[in-house]
């Protein structure tokens, strides 16, 4: 299978100027002092609707080992909905700017680089990755940049996110795009899917192997969806879990061995003080759910590991149905973060609990090869105007989004454009 390779940017003519309208393509590598840009501040923390104002901006400007992107397309994913609801914690409290641009996910063209840039040139069309460090400690060299004492999320911990015409990364952010993909099927994946890999493969020696079972909450998510794909690839088996039963052929087609719908069930949130009656309960339901998984899997056969992310909703219940030293690995806390366990399953049967956030450049670039290789599917199933983005992470807060991960156009004039001669024509017909 031939693989997708970097094409050279067609010549054109535009005007130089400070400030360009949104679609709008200045000259290649033309920096224009200010541009437009979706931004929180502190006092405006609440909802993304009101959290988020269109604001004018300087653009950024770059180190020596960093680039400027012109942004086509963004993803959206939980990090922007934290972000402005300042919780857990004020992005503010990090990284001490006076405003932030989200937006961790992104595909665009290279416009600038740093004077110690070698891997990239202006015109290469890119995806990234939000991993940024500082490149100069032992974990950096030699060992996992995810334990770096100077690793932070790009678009989160950072304030030069992707929810602007350009942004400014680490030139190890970047990533070849897959030329197959539109703008913003290749915006929405990055974070999701480099994510998923590290989960799967990232913690030797719990790294997912062909024939093992793993439960996926949130099976039909941005998370799930890779996850479920990436076990498949892997020759493992996915048992999905869902909320609503109109979500099961989308699971079961993506390649889950099976699907629970955990509606069935009464068995979710805090784990009830051990040996009291509501524990009790709580037990025996758990373990009706526990019988579900061996439906799919087989009488006995308890899930190798639990990709988790809900948290404090599903926890005790993962804890408990993971098999004798199997891994529950965990990003995220989407419903609480206060989880609770019943500790004697985690240490009479050896289990590991692992956390894990995001991926280094090498997870990453794996997870994107198989991309560009169309082994897997970006799962894109809305996109959004640029007028839209606060509305769209008001459908992820409110959980009304829809199977998958969602896109937001940035530079690109309209959604469906896979080059950058489309590009240029749509953007002169705006």
């Amino acid at each position: 299978m031939a693989l997708d390779t970097q094409q050279h940017v067609v010549a054109y003519d535009a005007p130089k100027k400070d400030l360009y309208e949104v679609g709008e393509m200045p000259p290649l590598g033309h920096v224009p002092k200010q541009m437009y840009a979706w931004a929180i501040r502190r006092e405006r923390h609440g909802q993304p609707d009101t959290a988020m104002q269109l604001e004018v901006v300087d653009t950024w400007k770059i180190d020596s080992h960093e680039v400027l992107v012109l942004v086509m397309a963004a993803g959206v994913n939980y990090n922007g909905v934290w972000a402005c609801l300042g919780e857990p914690i004020s992005v503010f409290d990090g990284h001490k700017q006076p405003y932030a641009v989200l937006g961790s996910d992104a595909a665009g063209i290279v416009w600038a680089v740093g004077d110690k840039v070698t891997r990239w040139k202006v015109g290469d069309e890119v995806v990234i990755h939000c991993n940024q460090d500082d490149g100069d400690d032992e974990e950096c060299n030699g060992g996992d940049p995810m334990f770096s004492p100077t690793q932070r999320i790009w678009g989160y911990e950072t304030h030069d996110g992707s929810f602007a015409q350009f942004t400014r990364v680490q030139a190890q952010q970047l990533m070849p795009r897959p030329k197959h993909l539109s703008w913003e099927e290749s915006a929405c994946y990055t974070l999701t899917l480099a994510t998923a890999y590290r989960m799967l493969f990232g913690h030797e020696p719990h790294d997912l192997k062909p024939g093992q079972n793993v439960l996926v909450w949130g099976a039909s998510g941005g998370l799930g969806v890779y996850a479920i794909q990436l076990i498949n690839t892997a020759g493992a088996n996915a048992i999905g879990v869902i909320s609503d039963e109109s979500k099961r052929d989308f699971v079961m087609g993506l390649g889950a061995k099976g699907v629970i719908n955990r509606n069935e069930f009464k068995c979710w949130g805090q784990l009830p003080k051990v040996n009291s009656p509501e524990y009790n309960d709580w037990l025996k339901e758990a373990r009706r759910f526990g019988k579900a998984i061996w439906d799919i899997t087989g009488k006995g056969v308890n899930v190798d590991m639990v990709f988790e992310h809900p948290g404090e909703a599903t926890f005790p219940v993962s804890s408990l149905v993971c098999k004798k030293g199997g891994m529950v690995v965990i990003c995220a806390g989407t419903t609480g973060f206060n989880c609770t366990f019943d500790v004697r399953y985690m240490w009479m049967h050896q289990k590991r609990l692992q956390g894990s956030h995001f991926a280094h450049l090498k997870q990453a670039s794996a997870a994107n090869k198989l991309m560009i290789e169309r082994r897997l599917d970006p799962c894109m199933s809305e996109v959004f105007p640029w007028a839209e983005i606060p509305q769209a992470h008001m459908k992820m807060l409110k959980n009304q989004h829809r199977p998958g991960n969602m896109a937001v156009l940035v530079q690109a004039p309209r959604p469906g454009l896979r080059t950058f001669e489309d590009t240029l024509e749509a953007s002169r017909g705006m």
